[in-house]
This record gives C-alpha cells, structure tokens and sequence, in this order.
C-alpha cells in the first residue's frame, strides 16, 4: 500500500527538500527518503500538507478535477460583513488571472488546537481581527490570501486544517504521521466532519498573535 505522510507544517518553512537558507526546508522535518509534497503550502502559510512517494496518489489529491475540498483557518483583519461572507460563498471573485467558484465561509471563534505563531502576527491598534472557515476547492497561487483581501479583509495568518477526509487533528506542529492508504487514497473522501475542540474567543488574554 503506498504511505501517505501528514506533516503539520510550521510558518516559514518552504515547501521543498532542497535547503533553500534562510529558511527551514522539508527535510528538516520529514526525514524519509523518496517523498513529494502532494501539493504545496506557501512559506508564509501553516498547517496539513500530504506527502507521499506514489505518483498515482500525487496526482489524485493535486489534479483540480477531483475537486478535493480544502479546509483553512484564516485570522482575517477586521470583522467580516455578511455581505463579504456572502461575496466569498457565491464565487464569482475575479481576481485578475481567474474567477473563484464557490467556497464555504463562515466565522469561527479561534480553534483550540492554534498555536502560538513564531514570529507573531502584526496587528493594528484598535482593529480586532477575526477567525475565518474558508472550504475551496480549487488550488490557486495565494488563492485563499487573494479572496479575503478582494472582500476588504487582509489575511494576517493562514492554516490549512483539512485536506480531503484528512485533518490537523492530533498531529504538533512540526510532526507528523504516516498513514499506509489504498492507492489512490483520497479519490472520494468522506464529508469533513470532525470533532470539534472547545474554542476559544477570538480576543482576550489567550488570543494568537
């Protein structure tokens, strides 16, 4: 069966194997010989990113026609409008070289299992900032970043919580784990349900900087 490996992968690193200073690289965390990221993850971006070393696999969970949704949390500048959150739902953003489809959006308060970000993120004085669901399922460059800025809110931090059936969920940041999957693993995954942890609010004494 081919291995598909979750990493939980912490800002800054880039989404490769080859050191690329001043920056982290894959390596320095996924010491397995003969794997691929399945998919990338900007350097400034965190969270799931699957690797594995089957080329079947690889092009089942990248190629955009088998519409795997994705899941990220977005801690946005601001606190969204329904008419932004409806703006992100209905697709249709034109933002420059494509068109968004429809996505999922809502406002969550701050996940329990977020970690404290290494550099923090900067904040305005007096601006609140806000914690986003955003389901896509497509893969454009920075398409997450682009859409909330097209809506009036500039994305301050960015992780990727779900990918297909697989999640975040019991893996740090910086770990990861190995899964041994039916080639190809993810062609119909199940409806993304997970168990949500109890939240925290988007301010006060434990908000994420």
């Amino acid at each position: 069966m081919p291995q598909l490996i979750l990493l939980n992968k912490p800002y800054g690193v880039i989404c490769q194997f080859t050191p690329s200073p001043p920056h982290q690289c894959l390596a320095d965390y996924v010491p397995i010989k003969d794997v691929y990221a399945a998919g990338r993850l900007d350097t400034d971006s965190e969270g799931l990113l699957l690797l594995t070393g089957n080329g079947a696999l690889i092009h089942r969970i990248t190629d955009p026609k088998h519409k795997l949704p994705k899941i990220y949390w977005v801690q946005v500048e601001g606190i969204p409008d329904e008419a932004a959150l409806n703006a992100l739902r209905a697709g249709g953003l034109d933002l420059g070289d494509f068109k968004t489809q429809a996505a999922g959006a809502r406002i969550i308060e701050q996940p329990a299992i977020v970690w404290p970000r290494n550099p923090p993120i900067r904040e305005r004085a007096n601006i609140p900032t806000t914690w986003l669901e955003i389901t896509i399922s497509e893969g454009k460059n920075r398409q997450v970043r682009r859409m909330t800025a097209k809506v009036g809110y500039p994305t301050l931090r960015l992780i990727r919580y779900a990918v297909g059936g697989y999640t975040l969920d019991d893996i740090p940041l910086g770990q990861f784990k190995k899964l041994n999957v039916a080639a190809p693993g993810v062609a119909k995954p199940e409806p993304i349900q997970p168990a949500r942890p109890k939240q925290r609010g988007r301010r006060g004494p434990n908000k994420v900087r």
